[in-house]
């Protein structure tokens, strides 16, 4: 069985084939998905859908593109959604200093405020950074002995995975596992811990080969964990069941829910 430990299924890409998505995820032989929120509203919209499905959990958070716009009034919203049963951690929060759709200052601000928050509520955190990794990696080092959480769509170095694994990270490695030319990814996919790793698709976006160019979605996972399996040269349905336990672990989630509520 596969866990999808990181998808956006609430978005405007899945409007009109969201049913059909799912069956083919558990056609997959997924049990579950994390549907990630970026804000408040694409928050509450995870976890309806969580509510919804049995086989989706949400998380809630700022992500760092929106990070100007939080503000005292949308952090008690994401407070208030966070107390629900269904929400398993609270991200996606970071920095990306690539795109800069908000202004530096500001991503820190919100990084630093919701990770202080997450702590509070004792729940795990997922991970954005792109063009970050020196100043992410500073600001969670200052808050070692957390609650931990995931490391988001990987793309860095062996030795930077296993320093967030020092710190009590797990590293979750993307369908840009199966691009040829990511080789510093096959690198980590190959040497990291089996038990510092999960998978995920980050649906809608980063499809694996042999979808790469079109519409991800949570099936496809079953791309990644075998592509991992090749570098590692493990059987597929050990990167899976040991994935699936790790995502299980980090989320406290529950073993095989049905599809619905």
């Amino acid at each position: 069985m596969f866990i999808d430990s990181h998808a956006h299924l609430e978005m405007d890409e899945f409007s009109k084939d969201r049913v059909e998505v799912l069956q083919r995820a558990l056609e997959a032989r997924l049990t579950h998905i994390v549907t990630i929120g970026t804000d408040p509203e694409s928050s509450r919209q995870a976890l309806a859908l969580a509510d919804k499905y049995g086989c989706i959990y949400a998380t809630v958070g700022c992500h760092p593109h929106h990070a100007g716009d939080l503000d005292p009034r949308g952090l008690e919203v994401l407070v208030s959604l966070a107390s629900k049963p269904k929400v398993v951690a609270w991200g996606e929060i970071g920095l990306d200093l690539f795109r800069r759709y908000s202004p530096p200052r500001k991503q820190m601000e919100a990084f630093e405020l919701q990770l202080e928050t997450a702590a509070g509520l004792g729940l795990p955190v997922i991970i954005h950074s792109r063009d970050a990794d020196r100043e992410v990696y500073d600001i969670l080092k200052k808050r070692a002995g957390s609650h931990g959480g995931v490391i988001h769509c990987f793309s860095g170095t062996y030795e930077l995975a296993m320093a967030y694994v020092d710190l009590g990270y797990i590293i979750s490695i993307p369908g840009t596992v199966t691009y040829k030319k990511a080789t510093a990814i096959h690198d980590v996919a190959r040497r990291i811990p089996l038990e510092s790793l999960i998978i995920e698709t980050d649906a809608p976006y980063l499809a694996p080969v042999p979808f790469r160019g079109r519409r991800n979605e949570p099936a496809y996972v079953v791309h990644t964990a075998r592509r991992i399996a090749e570098l590692r040269q493990v059987p597929l349905e050990e990167v899976a069941y040991r994935t699936a336990e790790n995502t299980r672990r980090i989320f406290r989630l529950d073993h095989d829910p049905p599809l619905h509520q």
